[in-house]
């Protein structure tokens, strides 16, 4: 999770299980009534998210792989059903909710595109994972710590550019050291569990979940990457037609 991009419906089981709250207290409108087109239009921070996430779904790589993987694999996302700007608490950006099938965008602490890009493209990752598999985000944190995994590696988290802006700096390796602080961040800060128990959910999965690169077939460190990543999903049916 990029300070972050957080799933709230996921749980650690019994540990904390009376008292733990799912994340939810990150996203306190994912409680509130609905608003109004008219009232909700009157926002500024609410027109803006929505301009940049139609931006994101038209334009970058990475969410228009994520999008089609997800239509083939029978879960087409739909603007106005899947996702939803709304306000957060002041340390994430967005979270995947598998109750509702929804992502939400923190349209009050994301304010540029390149921040939208990447928190689309980390949330349509745990939607994936959630329409692919059978995710236990309820009750099993190593499920959680996987699709967490999968999200920092594949979605632009790690990129040497983000590092770099958060001051980071490192040698061989710093990928892994990226992908695997920032999947236990990401389970800190909507499940009560221990740091203890994060870390070694993690890294229980992590040689699995690290090298499981579906949908990109590799790990898109550009938009580069990611355009030739999107060019090889397309062509992948056809290739398989021709042998």
């Amino acid at each position: 999770m990029e300070q972050g991009e957080a799933a709230p419906p996921a749980a650690e089981g019994k540990e904390g299980e009376e008292e733990d709250d799912f994340g939810y207290r990150l996203f306190p409108d994912r409680n509130k009534k609905p608003q109004s087109f008219l009232v909700r239009s009157l926002f500024t921070f609410h027109n803006r998210c929505q301009l940049m996430l139609r931006m994101t779904l038209d334009t970058n790589p990475y969410a228009q792989l994520l999008l089609e993987a997800m239509k083939q694999s029978g879960c087409t996302v739909f603007n106005d059903r899947h996702f939803s700007c709304e306000n957060c608490d002041g340390c994430v950006s967005g979270g995947f909710d598998s109750a509702t099938s929804q992502i939400v965008l923190c349209q009050n602490n994301i304010r540029h595109q390149s921040h939208m890009n990447r928190v689309v493209t980390h949330e349509l990752i745990h939607a994936f994972d959630h329409c692919r598999a059978h995710v236990d985000w309820f009750k099993n944190v190593k499920h959680l710590a996987c699709s967490e995994i999968r999200a920092a590696n594949l979605s632009g988290d790690c990129t040497l550019m983000n590092e770099i802006a958060r001051f980071k700096f490192g040698l061989k390796g710093h990928h892994q050291t990226c992908v695997r602080d920032r999947a236990i961040r990401s389970i800190l800060a909507v499940r009560k569990v221990s740091k203890e128990t994060a870390e070694k959910a993690v890294d229980e999965v992590f040689d699995a979940c690290f090298n499981d690169l579906e949908p990109f077939g590799r790990i898109p460190h550009s938009k580069t990457d990611a355009k030739r990543a999107y060019k090889d999903f397309q062509n992948r049916d056809r290739y398989n037609a021709n042998l």
